[in-house]
């Protein structure tokens, strides 16, 4: 292992200075012995002298022996000492003893030897001065047989100056790494929106078939003696019930009906009553939906509805024409389709332009309103003016306010007395939840079937009754006591009400059909079907008149039997 040079080494022990001759591949300086002749023939300090005879450090009394020659170069004879040359800087002694006082320098590969026997001089490398920690000159050439040379770190160089084609490659590696991430991101967004859908699915799925087993409508589920079927779903169902009077204040009449609303579904109905549905009376006679209003006042008609509908209606809502204007006008008018024309009631004269005109989406104000739902054409049935009266609530309700309070001062805003149980702000609340239901389309109008008769129907019952009012029709029986209808045509007004009495007492049912215009000698009891003949010819009986006043004809359409008293009826006989 060679020591490293130092630039000022030996420079105070009377050495040969160096001098700067430039700089290595690695920025470090690079020295060498100056050339002046005076500096190579200064006296140097030789601390190994091995020219001739070795240095003998413990002064072994002036016997001399052999210089050591660790490679056998020498020739092992001892020669006389002389002057040694400082040629070169020799910090190790390395200089031999050579014929003509000429220095050698020291091989410590056998060189000289080999040159010896090969005739060649060596080749001697121009010593250069390195600095401290720089690695030493290297040869040229290297012996195959030596030691494997010693490499350090510092030796190697490493180029970190990246030129164009490695750009390239740099750029086409990001840019492979970045696609295979976003493909590998779409799969994972993919995997995470499919694993959604099929969650969802599960729910919509379950809360479906929940829905269908709570509703009583799956498959199998619904028979009458599974107690799950729709019977028990539909009577199990909570509804809030309101009865809604429309009184004509101008003309006269009424119009009915019943609000529901079906928490448990969530749907909202209006039933509409025709007038000639046929009712119980609390003393037990038989009467009509009409007559009941005008006679028996809210509370009667409530309970008799009760009892035929097998309804629970929680209160009464009495709305006279000028209420009816006010709430059009305070929700801001009204959009319907209407399917007439309609007068104006407050025209001059015939042939004016009409009030409300034929068509969709019509705009009525309160008075188009009022005139709208209480118009009845020339030769219309009741039924016609109801579904008018019935297009002006579900008109109302999707323009009512939906927030309950907001509902409630509209209702007291309308001045109207509020018939009790019934209260403004339950009226308000109720309103409001009947007008959500309208304005997401979970509203509907339905009219009630009644029989020429007046009582329900099968059909009432099914579609009706049991699904819409979760109730059981209840008509009077025919057989319970025969209907007869009187009209007073003898001039005299107290005769209706004798005759009622006589009627009540024998048996019969009473119904009053009015009093006629102008008087009528005769009495008339018509029946309409065969079977009736005997039922007429008893209640002509049971009034005094004569059986040939029993004819057959046509009846009011809630009565078997009709009676049109004339001048010859004797009401003490």
């Amino acid at each position: 292992m060679n020591d490293r040079y130092d630039a000022g080494y030996g420079a105070d022990g009377g050495g040969a200075p160096y001098e700067l001759v430039g700089y290595d591949e690695y920025g470090r300086p690079v020295y060498r012995q100056a050339t002046d002749q005076q500096s190579q023939q200064s006296q140097q300090y030789d601390g190994y002298p091995q020219q001739g005879y070795g240095y003998d450090p413990y002064h072994t009394g002036g016997h001399q022996q052999p210089s050591y020659d660790p490679y056998g170069t020498g020739t092992g004879a001892p020669q006389q000492p002389q002057a040694p040359s400082y040629d070169s800087y020799d910090p190790y002694g390395t200089q031999q003893g050579g014929q003509g006082g000429q220095s050698t320098p020291y091989d410590p590969y056998g060189q000289t030897a080999q040159s010896a026997h090969t005739g060649q001089q060596p080749r001697v490398t121009e010593q250069t001065a390195h600095i401290p920690q720089q690695p030493g000159p290297a040869d040229d050439e290297q012996d195959p047989d030596g030691p494997a040379p010693e490499y350090r770190t510092e030796q190697f160089a490493f180029v970190e100056e990246p030129d164009g084609d490695s750009e390239d490659v740099i750029d086409w590696m990001k840019f492979t790494e970045n696609r295979t991430e976003r493909r590998e991101e779409a799969k994972r967004r993919a995997r995470s929106r499919i694993i959604a859908l099929v969650v969802v699915f599960a729910l919509v799925a379950a809360g479906g078939v929940g829905y269908l087993w709570y509703a009583g409508k799956l498959p199998g589920l619904s028979g009458s003696g599974s107690g799950t079927g729709t019977t028990t779903a539909a009577g199990a169902q909570k509804r809030d019930v309101i009865v809604v009077h429309l009184h004509d204040t101008t003309d006269g009449g009424t119009a009915t009906a019943l609000l529901v609303d079906n928490t448990t579904t969530e749907q909202g109905t209006t039933v509409l009553l025709p007038n000639s549905l046929t009712l119980t009376a609390d003393d037990g006679t038989t009467t009509t939906l009409a007559k009941s209003v005008e006679d028996d006042g809210s509370e009667g008609t409530r309970t008799a509805l009760d009892t035929v509908l097998g309804t629970d209606i929680e209160g009464t809502w009495r709305l006279d024409t000028p209420f009816l204007l006010t709430l059009v006008d305070l929700v801001g008018n009204i959009e319907i389709d209407t399917d007439t024309d309609v007068p104006d009631p407050d025209a001059e004269k015939k042939g004016e332009a009409p009030l409300v005109k034929k068509g969709k989406d019509q705009t009525l104000s309160g008075k188009m309103a009022v005139a709208y739902a209480t118009h009845r054409g020339s030769g219309e049935a009741q039924n016609a003016q109801l579904e008018r009266f019935g297009q002006v609530l579900h008109g109302v309700l999707r323009k009512m306010t939906s927030d309950p309070d907001a509902a409630t001062t509209t209702v007291q805003t309308l001045g109207q007395i509020i018939e009790p149980p019934l209260t403004d702000k339950d009226l308000g609340s109720f309103l409001a939840r009947l007008s959500d239901r309208a304005k997401g389309g979970d509203h509907k109008s339905a009219l009630l079937p009644v029989q020429d008769d007046g009582t329900l129907t099968a059909e009432a019952s099914d579609s009706v009754v049991k699904d819409v009012l979760g109730g059981t029709a209840k008509s009077p029986d025919k057989d319970a006591a025969v209907s007869v209808s009187v009209r007073n045509a003898t001039g005299t007004k107290d005769n209706t009400e004798k005759a009622r009495v006589v009627l009540l007492n024998g048996g019969f049912t009473f119904r009053d059909a009015g009093t006629a215009g102008t008087a009528e000698t005769s009495s008339k009891v018509v029946y309409a079907d065969a079977a009736e003949k005997e039922n007429a010819t008893e209640v002509a009986k049971t009034l005094g008149l004569p059986a040939g006043s029993v004819t057959k004809g046509e009846v009011s359409a809630n009565a078997r039997v009709s009676v049109v008293l004339g001048q010859d009826y004797d009401p003490g006989s």
